[in-house]
This record gives C-alpha cells, sequence and structure tokens, in this order.
C-alpha cells in the first residue's frame, strides 16, 4: 500500500488523486525523480533534487521550494508508511492546473506528489547470474525534440522501447540514438567492461544523465577501476568482456546478453562483481552514518 503527499497533503493510495485538469496530465508537462532509502533513509538525495531542478529549468517550471523542505516532506511521508522496510519514493512536478493553453501563465501553481511505496529490488539471481537484455529498435528522443536530459513524465519513448523488449522476454530494452550509437535502456544506463576498463555512452549521445550512472565513476576511483565515457556502437557488444547496467532502484545489474549474443563468457565478470561489492560497501556506511544523525525515533 502506497502514501501519498499532493500538495501540503498525506494520503493513502485510494485517496490520491489530482484533477483532470492538471498539466501533467493533459500535456505531460512535467518532470521527476525516483529515490529510494537505504535505512529508511533517501540516498543521494542532493544529487536527486538537483537533477529535479535542472529538468525544470529546462521547461522553465518553477521549483517553488527548497531541497531542504522537500527532504522533510518525503521524510514524512516515509514516516507516514512504518511498516516499510526500504522506501521507493517518486517524486513528480507538474505546471499545474490550468485551462487548454500551451501558455505557461495558464497555470499559476506547479503540483507536487510524492509516492513512497515498498521498495521492490530485483530478483536475487538478476545479480547472481545476469540478465538478458534487447536491443530494441525504437530510437531514443533526439536531443532537440524532447532532450533526454529532462527526466521528464511524459515517458512514452521508454514505454514504447520497454514494451518491445518485454514482448522478446528480455529485462530492459537497449536504445540507440538517431546516429546508431548505443545510448542508453529504457530504465537504466548501460556500461560495457573490455580489457578491465569500463565504458559508457557520453551525455552527448543523448541519454539521461543517471544519478547511479556518475556514482559508478566515483565507485571506480574507490576501488581501482578505470571507468570513462566513449562513444559506443553495437560492434562494441560482440567485443566486450563484461556489461552491467545501473538505476537507482536496481543498482548495478549484470548483462550476461544481447538478445541471443551472449557477452563475454555469458556470467557476471569481476569487475562487475567488484563495482557492485564497492556500491554494497558505500550504502552500508551510508546507513552507519545516518543512523548516528537520525536515529529511529527522530527521523520524522
Amino acid at each position: 500500500m502506497a502514501v501519498v503527499f499532493i500538495n501540503d497533503r498525506i494520503v493513502s493510495e485510494r485517496e490520491a488523486v489530482v484533477s483532470v485538469f492538471d498539466h501533467g496530465f493533459v500535456f505531460g508537462e512535467g518532470v521527476y525523480e525516483v529515490l529510494r532509502t537505504y535505512g529508511r533513509e533517501p540516498f543521494l538525495y542532493g544529487r536527486h533534487a538537483q537533477r529535479m531542478r535542472e529538468s525544470a529549468a529546462r521547461i522553465a517550471l518553477t521549483v517553488p521550494f527548497s531541497d531542504e523542505r522537500l527532504l522533510g516532506w518525503i521524510r514524512d511521508t516515509i514516516a507516514a508508511a512504518p511498516e516499510l522496510d526500504e522506501a521507493y519514493v517518486r517524486i513528480l512536478l507538474t505546471r499545474g492546473i490550468g485551462e487548454f493553453s500551451y501558455d505557461r501563465r495558464a497555470c499559476p501553481s506547479p503540483t507536487l506528489v510524492i509516492i513512497v511505496k515498498a521498495h521492490v529490488p530485483p530478483a536475487p539471481a538478476a545479480s547472481k547470474d545476469g540478465v538478458r537484455v534487447a536491443l530494441v529498435d525504437v530510437t531514443r528522443n533526439h536531443p532537440r525534440s524532447v532532450s533526454p536530459l529532462i527526466k521528464s513524465n511524459n515517458l512514452l519513448n521508454n514505454v514504447l522501447a520497454m514494451q518491445q523488449a518485454i514482448g522478446r522476454g528480455a529485462f530492459e530494452a537497449l536504445m540507440r540514438n538517431y546516429r546508431g550509437e548505443l545510448c542508453e535502456c529504457s530504465q537504466s544506463n548501460v556500461f560495457l567492461v573490455r580489457d578491465g576498463e569500463v565504458v559508457t555512452p557520453p551525455i552527448e549521445a543523448g541519454l539521461l544523465a543517471g544519478v547511479t550512472r556518475a556514482f559508478v565513476f566515483e565507485l571506480g576511483r574507490l576501488c581501482g577501476v578505470p571507468v570513462r565515457e566513449a562513444v559506443l556502437v553495437e560492434a562494441h557488444l560482440a567485443a566486450a568482456d563484461e556489461a552491467f547496467l545501473t538505476s537507482t532502484t536496481r543498482e548495478i545489474v549484470p548483462i550476461v546478453a544481447v538478445d541471443d549474443q551472449t557477452v563475454g563468457t555469458g556470467v557476471p565478470g569481476p569487475v562487475t562483481r567488484r563495482l557492485m561489492a564497492e556500491f554494497r560497501t558505500q550504502t552500508e556506511r551510508f546507513v552507519r552514518e545516518h543512523a548516528e544523525v537520525f536515529p529511529v525515533g527522530l527521523r520524522t
């Protein structure tokens, strides 16, 4: 059961409604962020908040609250769901309610929604054995159309790609940009490993600047794994020793096949496992540090 914050009110999922005149519903005008908790505390919150502000600025959407106040609302909403172990948190900020007009002045106040529900991680087999992804023919939005740097509520491009992957029995959809280069998956960023070095497509390839994607660069420095950006094409998949995907809710997931093509040896490789272990070390450290600052009884 989810708990939802809507414009200063916390309600149950059955009571959570927004107006059909909200431009987030009518025109898809809005941005969002997804966080997850460790120790019931939002992880990498500042980075998610900054990205939300950057997404909002790209559609000229005002963010009428501070990061600190938003964090307080998130914590209040999590506190309203004490039965949850760890939380999935989805923040949606829309243009708000207004007349049917593309003029931004039609909507005087944005709508803020915070959805908190149980975090459901990938099945253990995904990390242990790896997953298969599908290289789909749905092209990622052109950056000069709807820029993938905008974490937009309008996810039709991603949805169409993922639906194609689901139809092929795949865990994720790997997408190419308008130049035919690999860019990202429908819900995650992608990395390849060759000769001990990790590479991922550059932002200029037309992809979302993933928070976990950036965190992997830091993990690499901590555990001695070189990580860099590079233009990647389909041929690089066959040459890769390992591959993995990253996202906030999935962390790091090994990729062992792309369609019918095996990646490397067909099992999660040593570099991927090393980064996964360092990720776990850092989240455990985060839990310890925040348990000292925010004991259970003080988190509300």
